[in-house]
């Protein structure tokens, strides 16, 4: 059975959300609050821009060159790459049902989950990787996955996903239940009406509608899984050429005294962070950050 019908619905009454949203409006006091609203913009851009700038008129040329040709700074950053994307794609695996099920659904134990989903939000982060540590070094459990089941995370690559899952995991979780909570129940009502199952209108309705948000929480996810340290020092180490990322790569070197290779590393770390953002913004459409 095809819902165009219903979907040409929802698209109208998304254009005419968007045509409100964006309608001019007039008289002083609007132009006033409008201009008081973009001067918080502009501060806030100028005091970013202005920070990266005077990073990059601090170092030098020969210092960005290094960088660039230095083989463990291209394995760090290969390392960095690969777990960061892949956390944040095991992360959307569990938010997508997760962030439906907290929304919709009525459940013993609900404001509990529900709390312990922001946990590790604001969890010190240094509690983080001495918590995967302890329990994998020092629980029978943990020991059995690492010695009986041969799954090692403790220094192990695996261990960096496992380390920036846990620490960031909890942004698409709740980005997605809110995007869920956005979606009215009436529409997805309407379409098992219309003879949609409970999946159907899953699929058709509150997915499609909540995808901006999920998006938003996957960038989210994403972000602090790339910039991750402290948990990555204490879970993963820092051994060059396996378990060393970007981050980590700044500390060695700023402890070395290098100063300006740490600085020229930071540099492209934020180059990349924002190339990222602007690809996965682009291919998300109107995502926007919760």
């Amino acid at each position: 059975m095809e819902y165009s019908g219903y979907e040409n619905f929802l698209e109208s009454r998304e254009e005419k959300m968007l045509k409100s949203v964006d309608s001019p409006t007039s008289g002083w006091s609007s132009r006033v609050f409008a201009a008081l609203t973009l001067f918080f913009v502009a501060v806030f851009v100028t005091i970013i821009a202005m920070l990266i700038i005077a990073d990059i008129l601090y170092i030098d040329k020969q210092a960005v060159i290094e960088v660039l040709k230095a083989d463990f700074v291209r394995d760090s950053l290969w390392v960095s790459v690969w777990t960061s994307f892949t956390a944040t794609a095991i992360s959307l695996l569990f938010a997508i049902p997760m962030g439906y099920a907290l929304s919709r659904f009525r459940f013993p134990g609900r404001l509990l989950a529900d709390t312990i989903v922001d946990l590790p939000i604001v969890f010190p982060p240094l509690v983080a990787g001495l918590t995967l540590l302890v329990f994998f070094s020092q629980t029978f459990i943990g020991s059995w996955i690492e010695d009986g089941l041969g799954f090692e995370f403790v220094f192990q690559p695996k261990g960096i996903v496992l380390c920036q899952l846990f620490v960031s995991a909890s942004f698409a979780i709740r980005s997605a239940k809110t995007a869920f909570d956005d979606v009215e129940l009436r529409g997805e009502h309407v379409a098992m009406t219309l003879g949609c199952t409970r999946w159907g209108s899953f699929r058709y309705v509150a997915l499609p509608l909540a995808k901006n948000g999920i998006i938003a929480g996957g960038i989210l996810t994403w972000a602090r899984a790339f910039g991750l340290f402290g948990p990555l020092m204490i879970f993963a180490g820092t051994f060059r050429g396996r378990t060393e990322v970007l981050s980590t790569t700044i500390y060695l070197e700023l402890s070395a005294g290098n100063l300006e290779f740490a600085l020229a590393i930071a540099l492209l770390m934020i180059f990349i962070a924002l190339i990222s953002l602007m690809i996965i913004r682009a291919v998300g459409g109107k995502a926007q950050i919760l």
